[in-house]
C-alpha cells in the first residue's frame, strides 16, 4: 500500500476539525476562564501550569494553523482568486461587531477579528503570485500588507500573516511547513499538532461542497461569536 492510500482526511474533515478546536479554543476563552474548577492547576511543571483550562487552550492553538492550511489549498485550487479574497474581506467585516461583542461586551475593541489576518495572508500571496518576477514590487506590496496589518492588530497580527504567508511558500515542503511557519506563533508545539491531520489529508475536497455549505463553513465564526456573547451575558453579566 502506498502512502497516498494512507491518507484518508478529505479537506471537509480538516475543516470540522478547524471548527470543532475554534469553538474549544473560545468557548474556554470567553466563558470557562470564569469557573474556579475549570483554571484551577491540577499539575505544576517548571515551564507550564497545567489546568482544564490550558488544556483547553492547547487544543486550541490547532485551529489557526489549520484554517490557513485551508487558505492556502484553497488560493490554489479556486478559479476566481478576487472572488475568493472579496468572500474573506466581506466576512471580515460582518464578523467586527460580533468579535468586538465577544471580546469587549461592547460595540468597540481594540483588535480586529481573525478573518482580517486570513485576508491579508491571502493577499500576499496574491502579490507573490502576481509580481516574484519583479522583486521591487513584491517587496514593496509586503511592506504595504505588513504595516496595514500592524495598524488593523488583528487577531494573531503581523505573526499570523507572516505564519499564511510562509504556509503558502512551502507548500510543496511538507516537513518544513509543519515547523517554520508555526515557529513564529505563541505555542508554537502546540501549533505543530495541527500537521498531524494535515499529514493524513487526500487532496479531496469531501462533502462539503455546493455554494451553501460553503458559505455555511464561514459563517460559523460570527454566529459562534454571537451566542458565546449572549450566554457570557446571561451567566456572568459579562464580568
Amino acid at each position: 500500500m502506498n502512502s497516498q492510500h494512507k491518507k484518508c482526511l478529505s479537506g471537509s474533515v480538516l475543516k470540522i476539525i478547524a471548527v470543532v478546536t475554534m469553538l474549544i479554543d473560545h468557548t474556554a476563552h470567553i466563558l470557562l476562564e470564569n469557573i474556579p474548577e475549570v483554571v484551577k492547576v491540577f499539575w505544576e511543571t517548571p515551564y507550564f501550569n497545567v489546568s482544564v483550562y490550558f488544556l483547553l487552550r492547547m487544543i486550541g492553538r490547532i485551529a489557526f494553523p489549520l484554517y490557513g492550511f485551508l487558505l492556502t489549498e484553497g488560493f490554489l485550487h479556486t478559479h476566481d482568486k478576487k472572488k475568493y479574497a472579496m468572500n474573506l474581506f466581506f466576512f471580515a467585516v460582518i464578523s467586527e461587531i460580533p468579535w468586538n461583542l465577544e471580546h469587549s461586551g461592547t460595540w468597540f475593541y481594540s483588535g480586529q477579528n481573525v478573518f482580517f489576518t486570513l485576508f491579508l495572508g491571502l493577499l500576499c500571496m496574491i502579490c507573490y503570485e502576481n509580481y516574484s518576477h519583479s522583486p521591487e514590487k513584491l517587496l514593496s506590496s509586503l511592506l504595504v500588507i505588513s504595516f496595514v496589518a500592524l495598524v488593523l492588530n488583528a487577531d494573531y497580527g503581523l505573526r499570523g500573516v507572516g505564519f499564511l504567508f510562509l504556509l503558502y511558500l512551502l507548500r510543496n515542503q511538507p516537513v518544513l511547513q509543519a515547523v517554520v511557519p508555526c515557529s513564529i506563533l505563541n505555542q508554537p508545539a502546540a501549533c505543530m499538532l495541527a500537521f498531524i491531520p494535515v499529514s493524513l489529508y487526500n487532496q479531496e475536497r469531501g462533502f462539503i461542497q455546493g455554494k451553501f455549505w460553503k458559505y455555511a463553513f464561514y459563517a460559523i465564526y460570527p454566529v459562534h461569536m454571537l451566542i458565546l456573547f449572549y450566554l457570557k451575558l446571561s451567566l456572568f453579566g459579562y464580568a
